[in-house]
């Protein structure tokens, strides 16, 4: 059983000037993202497992290598997250299930040696329907600087029984960022760092 990708669709974006100043060091946002015919698609099936776990490490594998590939290095990723994009014949458990699943994740946080989750979205849509893949410190959720999302869309994709599956990444953290990271946020309400609803 291995996923049927339709195309691959890679999105670069570099910043120069950022509001009114110049960014400093070019600030790269980049993703990948494989068009996969939804198995699902059309009908209600209660193990998704099967599909989940020979798609996953597929997928991960694949969109990992050209992840680095684009960045450079592992080490050249400072922020990180994953999305997909069920078309309207689909669910948005099937959405999620093949980006929550560490047999498709686990590759791009182990390339990155990363400590973070991935932050993600889930969504259902027609074909370019907006992907938003949020991103966060690789290594430090409470990062604020880091917390960024690419926005682009396909044209001609999801179609009613497809999935866009999606990787996103940054070379950095937003230029001019002002606004403060959450420990400091806690000290000054007097909240312990492990605060866990505090973003």
């Amino acid at each position: 059983m291995q996923p049927e990708i339709r195309k691959i669709v890679t999105y670069d974006e570099e910043v120069l000037i950022e509001g009114f100043r110049p960014a400093g060091t070019p600030w790269r946002m980049f993703a990948v993202a494989a068009v996969v015919r939804n198995p699902w698609a059309g009908r209600y099936v209660e193990d998704l497992k099967p599909e989940i776990h020979a798609y996953g490490p597929v997928l991960g594998e694949m969109m990992t290598e050209r992840m680095i590939a684009l960045a450079g290095s592992g080490t050249a990723i400072e922020a990180y997250g994953k999305a997909a994009v069920v078309g309207l014949d689909g669910e948005i458990e099937h959405a999620s299930g093949l980006i929550h699943t560490l047999r498709f994740g686990n590759h791009y946080r182990q390339a990155v040696e990363a400590k973070s989750y991935l932050a993600f979205t889930n969504t259902r849509g027609g074909a370019n329907a907006p992907i938003m893949v949020p991103l966060m410190d690789k290594n430090d959720a409470g990062r604020r600087s880091h917390y960024l999302t690419i926005q682009f869309a396909i044209p001609d994709a999801p179609r009613d029984d497809e999935i866009v599956v999606v990787l996103g990444a940054a070379t950095g953290g937003r230029p001019h960022h002002r606004i403060g990271d959450r420990y400091q946020d806690l000290k000054d309400l007097g909240h312990d760092l492990d605060n866990p609803a505090a973003v």
